[in-house]
């Protein structure tokens, strides 16, 4: 059977694919969702009490507010999986979408010795988005059919995003890993497909141990002790290994959290990309401002929460979490659990499993009837699973980040970008935006530059994170310079950077995603 051609294919249906899709309706992109339903994580890797962890105000598309966007209360996930399915809706994207389509090889077909074709490996510019003849085939299984379907495309957006699908499992020495264990042992992807009967009796009366601290670690541990009430409840055991800072809620010392980091003025005092040498200077100097707003924040969470009593106080700034976009809420009442003996923690740096529990590197051991590996995903590897050699290799970089050019482009990957791929405090905001200047770009409205011009962009990024933060191998996060990476992709698109009314504004109120209204 002959490949189906179309101009443009995007791989995933989540928010960024969503987002995607919308601006580039204009060219009727095929869209393949492995799923029977939009989404994304919101869909597939939540808990019953998963929440977004800001405002409304703060996650939605510039040209569709929340209906009720002044309500203060942080919507449940399937409040976001309705807004999303109301966003797709009023735009017509899901005639775009083909659900249960998994994509399971892609092929690049451009003939590289063709010399009108310039893969980029050279001096020279980035080759044309829309050639007029297709760069890749996207072979299709749909519907659980070992039938496959071939496409043909010029241009592709992968959207399948980091996280779900490929669980990052610890490596264990041998004989002692999972299979020894006479419990249950499972990753939170497992666990996120449980409805909530089946959650409560997974873990009620039964002896559960946590493995982690981010985001899903400690909503699982609450729902765990939440199942445990009552003299018949056992306690949740949390394997911590490392520590980042978590907030209670958006206030400091009675202080908008956005003041902090959210506006035009408070980035003034971080570094940026591409910053002249007085401004340089300028933020050495100002480097003392920066280290006393991250202890005013850190005062104000050991105030707040007991860090300090349960051994779960970082040993690093506020600041290098909140840079590298590992910052979260924490639930209400999870310390009063901890308070409670619900919650308990154990720090430790390795952990093996016995066959009646785990047992650490200080020689204690406790017994088990469940284990949940809440130890994230390999966003890496799902991504290789996608992308074919050559360009797989590309994904190996020394500083430990895909090198994308305004997030969206890697300059050596011909006729393919990347949405969903970088982060800040809100990631719709940063997808739809990178969506937008993904759709002018595409429509030939602004040039790339050469392939140098984007790598050393990249490169001073990614340079400008590592000396933010020690952990900027983990995520590629532009949380404090956000604003100015919003202000080069609208120069890039022509139009003014600075997206508010006044001056005063411009330097106190914070950015979002209704400052990028198209206005042209």
């Amino acid at each position: 059977m002959p490949p189906i051609l179309s101009k443009i294919g995007i791989i995933g249906a989540g928010v960024s694919g969503i987002a995607a899709a919308k601006q580039l309706a204009h060219h009727n992109p095929i869209v393949f969702e492995a799923t029977d339903s939009i989404g994304g994580v919101w869909k597939h890797c939540s808990y019953n009490s998963t929440k977004l962890q800001t405002a409304r105000s703060d996650y939605e598309f510039s040209d569709f507010p929340w209906p009720d966007r002044e309500n203060s209360t942080f919507p449940s996930h399937l409040e976001i999986l309705d807004y999303l399915s109301s966003y797709a809706n009023h735009f017509d994207v899901l005639k775009n979408v083909k659900f249960n389509s998994k994509v399971v090889e892609l092929r690049f077909v451009e003939d590289v010795q063709d010399q009108t074709f310039d893969l980029g490996y050279r001096p020279g510019k980035y080759p044309t988005l829309l050639p007029g003849h297709p760069i890749w085939e996207v072979a299709v299984k749909t519907n659980n059919s070992e039938a496959i379907q071939w496409y043909g495309f010029e241009f592709i957006v992968i959207c399948i995003g980091k996280y779900g699908d490929i669980p990052q499992i610890p490596v264990f020495p041998r004989n002692k890993g999972p299979e020894i264990f006479e419990g249950k042992v499972l990753h939170t992807i497992d666990y996120c497909k449980l409805d909530k009967d089946a959650a409560s009796e997974l873990l009620k009366d039964k002896k559960v141990v946590v493995v982690g601290y981010k985001k899903s670690a400690i909503d699982l541990a609450l729902e765990c002790a939440q199942a445990n009430q009552g003299p018949e409840g056992k306690p949740c055991t949390m394997v911590v290994r490392s520590v980042h800072w978590t907030v209670p809620h958006y206030w400091v010392w009675g202080l908008p959290f956005y003041l902090f980091y959210s506006t035009r003025s408070s980035q003034f005092v971080h570094e940026r990309p591409n910053q002249s040498f007085l401004r340089n200077l300028l933020c050495f100097m100002l480097s003392p401002m920066r280290h006393v707003v991250s202890k005013f924040i850190e005062s104000y969470i050991l105030w707040k929460l007991p860090l300090e009593k349960y051994g779960l106080k970082p040993g690093h700034p506020f600041v290098e979490d909140y840079a590298s976009c590992q910052m979260a809420i924490m639930p209400d009442n999870f310390f009063a659990e901890a308070d409670k003996g619900k919650i308990v923690f154990k720090r430790a740096s390795k952990w093996w499993f016995t066959k009646k529990g785990i047992q650490f590197d200080d020689n204690t051991e406790i017994g088990a009837d469940v284990v949940i590996l809440a130890t994230g995903y390999d966003g890496e590897k799902k991504l290789k699973t996608v992308l074919p050699d050559p360009f797989r290799s590309l994904l190996e970089y020394p500083s430990g980040l895909m090198p994308l050019y305004r997030g969206t482009i890697h300059p050596l990957i011909p006729n393919m970008a990347f949405v969903g791929y970088i982060e800040s405090v809100t990631n719709l905001h940063t997808s739809e935006l990178r969506s937008i200047w993904l759709s002018r770009l595409v429509d030939d409205k602004f040039k790339l530059p050469t392939v140098e011009g984007m790598l050393e962009q990249t490169t001073k990024e990614i340079e400008v994170m590592k000396r933010t933060t020690r952990f900027a191998a983990k995520k590629h996060c532009i949380s404090t310079f956000s604003i100015n990476h919003g202000d080069e992709i609208c120069k890039e698109m022509g139009w003014p950077s600075w997206r508010k009314n006044t001056w005063l504004s411009e330097a106190i109120s914070p950015y979002g995603s209704q400052d990028y209204c198209q206005k042209d």
